[in-house]
């Protein structure tokens, strides 16, 4: 990666995206750490570390340490991607967004469209609950102080409007970083928001237990290189084209393969089934009451075994549900009939289109059980590790770790395209 990461730097254009990539990324990292107006900076320093579990925890994580600081860019990357995995998901339901799917260039551009009015909404809805919560002094467990320096409406709806500027002033980033720099950009920023928090965590290990330290530092490099190993698996389905005559010339006759993943689904099923399990957390205590206490029971914490039940469960059917909307086999198989493709050993048409089905099903399940069990690994540290400071302190989660490794050799992959595009085109010349 580093011998990547010269050479692109020794390419004025590359050099030049890189550059643009950092300075973008810093800015989103001051506003994380900046404070939204009328918030207690003291109050709030000193409550954070009050909140603990697992829920509390990966959304700390997720948003890079500034949700539960109520800070400018607090909500972070998290609006966005909820909406785009969002109007993937009613693109399947809707026809029309299937229409402007199919569509091409103009089409995805409305659908973008869509998306950032979602993604205002969307941020509408959570700075609001967060704000309120924080109002009420239910957002950060165990903290007496006031976190709001003004409590009443007019102060309420700054800071809530400051956080949803906030939010579409971050998405405004990642479609910069993504349009003039390396990478995709909100994928970009999310790492962005893993690594931050990383210093922070095995700075508090060390203090407490520098042995711990050591046994995590490797339990974290084998971590790493299994999620990298199962990130790059991949089924590969060969692909035979006929010869074909076209005017005078002959077309075809080549051979290729279909890659499918293992983990054809990503980090989106663990990311959507967070969002959706946090919510019942953040809602709870407006309701009060019984329902209250049974969320705090079961959902808050996170290492209640009906938790992890559903937690699992719900990852698995994002699973399967999100591959079924992303790879379709039937037209797939379509498209290779078309151009004269075909499966050797399986007809063209509906055999073939069968045939990927069963490959990709197949596929789909050892995945599940591997986002299942990264999900899983914090939240079985949080039930076996008693002691809150330590389990406050854990930094190698398995949303984490996918989250980095997936953006990192993505990110990698694409400064090594454009490394070999430009050797091409100086050959060429």
């Amino acid at each position: 990666m580093l011998t990547v990461l010269t050479r692109a730097f020794r390419v004025p254009e590359l050099r030049k995206k890189l550059l643009f990539t950092l300075g973008l990324i810093a800015l989103f990292r001051l506003g994380q750490t900046l404070p939204s107006p009328g918030v207690d900076v003291v109050a709030v320093r000193e409550c954070v570390g009050s909140a603990k579990g697992g829920v509390f925890d990966m959304m700390q994580m997720l948003s890079g340490g500034a949700m539960l600081q109520l800070s400018v860019f607090a909500l972070g990357v998290m609006p966005y991607i909820t909406a785009s995995i969002i109007m993937q998901l009613l693109a399947v339901v809707v026809p029309r967004l299937e229409t402007l799917r199919k569509e091409g260039q103009r089409g995805q551009a409305k659908i973008t469209q869509f998306t950032r009015y979602l993604t205002v909404g969307l941020a509408v809805l959570n700075a609001g609950t967060v704000v309120a919560l924080a109002r009420t002094g239910q957002l950060l467990p165990g903290c007496t102080r006031p976190l709001l320096r003004d409590d009443s409406l007019l102060g309420v709806l700054v800071i809530v409007m400051t956080m949803v500027a906030g939010a579409c002033v971050v998405m405004w980033l990642g479609e910069l970083i993504t349009d003039r720099g390396i990478g995709n950009g909100m994928s970009i920023l999310m790492f962005t928001q893993v690594v931050a928090v990383f210093p922070g965590y095995m700075a508090r290990i060390f203090v407490l237990t520098p042995f711990g330290f050591v046994v995590m530092i490797v339990s974290g490099l084998f971590l790493v290189a299994a999620v990298v190993f199962v990130e790059q698996a991949q089924r590969r389905i060969p692909v035979q084209y006929a010869k074909r005559m076209l005017g005078r010339r002959m077309y075809g006759g080549s051979s290729t393969y279909i890659p499918m993943k293992v983990n054809q689904a990503g980090i989106v099923p663990v990311i959507f089934t967070t969002s959706l399990l946090y919510l019942p957390t953040l809602v709870a205590p407006l309701a009060g009451g019984e329902v209250e206490a049974w969320v705090a029971r079961y959902l808050a914490s996170g290492t209640h075994p009906l938790y992890m039940i559903v937690y699992v469960l719900f990852i698995a059917a994002f699973a399967y549900f999100y591959v079924s909307i992303t790879f379709n086999p039937v037209e797939v198989a379509d498209n290779m009939r078309r151009f004269g493709g075909f499966v050797p050993g399986i007809r063209p048409g509906r055999p073939t289109a069968e045939y990927l089905a069963f490959v990709l099903s197949r596929l789909t399940a050892p995945g599940a059980v591997y986002l299942g069990a990264l999900a899983l690994l914090p939240l079985v540290a949080f039930a076996i590790l008693r002691d809150p400071g330590t389990q406050q302190n854990f930094p190698f989660g398995g949303t984490s770790v996918l989250i980095m490794v997936g953006v990192g050799l993505e990110t990698v992959k694409q400064i090594e395209s454009q490394l070999q595009q430009r050797n091409y085109e100086g050959f060429l010349r």
